[in-house]
């Protein structure tokens, strides 16, 4: 008997795309999110490209139909530890892990983290800011609820006193919830790659070489500057260069695809740098600018033309700091040229990588990954259908895909997914 419900692990925007249009067609789902909030890494942006729309604000309409949504159950702060059974009829256990806060009871006040004297660095802002022992990841949260930090609380009790609600539960414990789904959705998203192992840019040697995500928190409004970008000595920045494939195209460590976004990320950001400061000069190191999308070329173009961004084919060989520094980048544009770009900034497009936790997640699954550690498909010119029956892939966990690719590939796991709770496999009925 087909159970007419679907699992879908991971909240970011195909996740949640692929749980709305189930849920729309009237089929029951538990969207299960591993952090404390739905919308996964486009939160963290502040313009998506072409068109340089705010993210949150195309985000956050998605998160409150997701999480509104009477069809749909949101488990964040959770995880998948066992499925078991067949296409059909998938008997899951799913981790809740202890918020130390009655979510029934939390109303999103805010008092606890106002009041707590702890300083930890927040992920979200990539470390960029301190946030509290009790804390939200950013303000659009979904649920709007706080977690408290017990591996860092230094147990003053002053969040407990000041709740007015008596939501603060210092002895909650974790929760197995138990569940039978007829089909799977995996949706986990990506990581950035650190490139401290990338010793020739100095990053974490050098203040002021830092990764495109922690630029994106900086040119955010909301984010940990008020939107000012900042170096970390105060001085006024006056040259910002952009670097591709950092780590990508990469054979040395098994990375030789292209991340598909990092050229018109890139491009986005050194728009929005120029609108911010038109005195600004940048530029944009490249191997080869793969423009692919709607309008993608005309963006470039946009950058070049209207904004005065310098693109330069060459990758770096190296990055030295100077007295005052300033970075000094040693560059090649031809075989048997070496040539030195000074700049005030160095912002690395590091590699998107599988997000951490997959290979556990794929042993619970029963799936494959291919050589890259991304979900492997049974069969190459179907993107949705991994090598167990009744467990699709949608998003970058699978491939590398922008924003827009995410969310077509989470309604095709869904159509699909719904073929299995509906109208049974198609693969059974084939055969």
């Amino acid at each position: 008997m087909t159970v007419k419900s679907v699992l879908v692990i991971g909240g970011g925007v195909a996740g949640m795309q692929a749980a709305f249009d189930l849920a729309e067609a009237g089929i029951k789902v538990c969207l299960v999110e591993k952090t404390l909030s739905i919308g996964g890494r486009m939160a963290q942006l502040d313009k998506t490209f072409p068109t340089n729309d705010c993210a949150i604000c195309i985000l956050a309409p998605k998160m409150m139909d997701c999480y509104r949504h009477e069809n749909i159950e949101v488990l964040t702060f959770s995880e998948v530890i066992s499925v078991e059974g067949e296409v059909g009829s998938f008997k899951v256990k799913i981790l809740r892990r202890p918020r130390f806060i009655d979510e029934e009871i939390c109303n999103g006040c805010g008092d606890c983290a106002r009041v707590c004297p702890m300083g930890i660095l927040n992920k979200f802002d990539m470390d960029l800011r301190v946030r509290g022992g009790a804390y939200i990841p950013f303000l659009q949260a979904v649920p709007l609820i706080y977690a408290l930090d017990r591996e860092k609380c230094m147990r003053c009790g002053l969040c407990k006193v000041v709740c007015g609600k008596d939501a603060i539960q210092y002895d909650q414990k974790p929760e197995i919830v138990e569940m039978t789904v007829s089909a799977t959705i995996v949706a986990t998203g990506f990581d950035a790659l650190d490139p401290s192992s990338i010793t020739e840019y100095g990053y974490g040697r050098y203040d002021n070489v830092i990764t495109a995500l922690e630029f994106e928190r900086l040119i955010c409004a909301a984010g940990p500057t008020g939107g000012h970008v900042m170096r970390k000595d105060g001085k006024e920045v006056k040259r910002i260069a952009w670097i591709q494939c950092v780590g990508a195209r990469d054979t040395r460590d098994n990375r030789p695809y292209c991340c598909s976004v990092c050229c018109m990320h890139a491009t986005k950001e050194a728009i929005l740098t120029k609108e911010h400061y038109p005195e600004v000069e940048t530029y944009i190191l490249y191997t080869d600018l793969r423009c692919f999308g709607k309008g993608f070329q005309e963006y470039v173009n946009r950058a070049k033309d209207d904004y005065g961004v310098e693109y330069i084919r060459g990758k770096p060989g190296e990055i030295r700091e100077k007295e005052d520094t300033n970075l000094e980048i040693f560059y090649s544009p031809s075989s048997d040229k070496v040539e030195i770009l000074e700049v005030d900034m160095v912002v690395l497009c590091t590699a998107l990588i599988p997000s951490e936790g997959v290979e556990a997640l794929a042993e619970v699954l029963g799936v494959e990954l291919d050589e890259y550690k991304f979900f492997k498909l049974k069969d190459p010119y179907n993107f949705t259908e991994t090598t167990r029956d009744g467990i699709f892939v949608a998003g970058y966990c699978q491939a590398p895909r922008d924003i827009p690719e995410c969310i077509a590939h989470g309604s095709a796991a869904a159509s699909r997914a719904m073929e299995v709770v509906l109208g049974g496999n198609r693969n059974e009925k084939s055969q």
